[in-house]
């Protein structure tokens, strides 16, 4: 499921462009902010996809090396190691996966580049000759093979990610997201489960998609008031004069705090200084800190959020 921390980057994203747009049309931009977080599912798809892709140029390699006129010895006795790998052939019959790819249409074939260039890449990566030469032949050793295919080769390969890139903005800061749901999906693979291993849902519940609707949509409609907010903490500083991306960092803060009562303060500041070191200029983290810290005490003071159950983990207030 999509994490708390990429519903969050995607509500900033959506509302930095619906902020650039002329328009004001609500419904369209919540519409873009579900298509980017779907976007983000067809990625998690199109890595599963990607072991599968490979697998099958490994295959390949092999059927063809049996065609050779004169075969070698090695050509003759190939390693299958990889080709029959248990989470390959798991994945390769798992409904969730084949559903969701028929469905969705998602394919390789327009960018059979990738899997060919991360093939041999793969072919020559240390891990990966060791594992073909090993003498463990445990499902676990293939689970842990396929785990750092995943979150060491494809992780870092610029190929991959420009591709990516490529063929859809909103991808452009998914990956490394992507690659933990991906790695936490593979670890509870179990062995003789064939195609019953489950993948992760969209949403973790319809607690978190109605989160990040809300979220969004409350920023959008409490913006005077928001604005008005950080203003009033702003010193020497005027809203116009500050980087739009850190006020929407600050906007989405003050729209969590005050719908969100199950959430604690420091949870909610910790995400957004957070976010705002990435997306934002090198100082902003500090600077939005700062404001942020100033306008929860405002906040407080005129009783403009009230934090029930979970939300009260960590309330310096309520522990006093």
């Amino acid at each position: 499921m999509i994490s708390r921390r990429l519903l969050r980057i995607k509500a900033l994203m959506i509302l930095y462009a619906f902020n650039r747009r002329e328009d004001d049309n609500l419904a369209l931009a919540e519409s873009e902010l579900l298509f980017s977080i779907g976007k983000t599912y067809d990625l998690y798809h199109y890595l599963f996809l990607l072991i599968l892709e490979i697998a099958d140029i490994s295959s390949e390699k092999i059927d063809m090396a049996l065609q050779k006129k004169i075969p070698s010895v090695e050509d003759l006795n190939p390693n299958m190691r990889f080709v029959e790998n248990a989470i390959v052939k798991q994945l390769r019959n798992n409904s969730d996966l084949k559903k969701y790819l028929t469905e969705n249409k998602l394919s390789w074939a327009n960018n059979s580049d990738i899997p060919r260039s991360l093939y041999t890449s793969m072919v020559t990566w240390d891990p990966f000759i060791e594992y073909m030469n090993s003498d463990d032949k445990s499902y676990r050793t293939d689970k842990k093979i396929i785990i750092r295919l995943v979150t060491e080769l494809f992780a870092r390969s610029e190929d991959l990610l420009a591709g990516f890139e490529e063929q859809s903005i909103y991808w452009n800061d998914d990956m490394d997201y992507v690659t933990i749901m991906v790695e936490k999906t593979l670890k509870t693979f179990k062995a003789g489960a064939e195609e019953r291993n489950p993948l992760m849902p969209l949403f973790k519940n319809e607690e978190d998609r109605n989160y990040v609707i809300t979220l969004f949509r409350k920023a959008i409609l409490s913006d005077k008031d928001s604005s008005e907010l950080i203003d009033r903490n702003t010193t020497n500083w005027e809203v116009e004069r500050i980087a739009l991306m850190d006020i929407l960092v600050m906007k989405l803060a003050v729209t969590e705090l005050i719908e969100f009562p199950e959430i604690p303060v420091k949870v909610t500041l910790n995400e957004y200084i957070e976010i705002s070191k990435y997306y934002c200029t090198s100082k902003s983290s500090t600077f939005v800190n700062g404001i942020l810290d100033k306008v929860v005490r405002e906040m407080r003071d005129n009783g403009m959020f009230k934090k029930a159950g979970r939300g009260l983990v960590g309330d310096s207030i309520t522990e006093e």
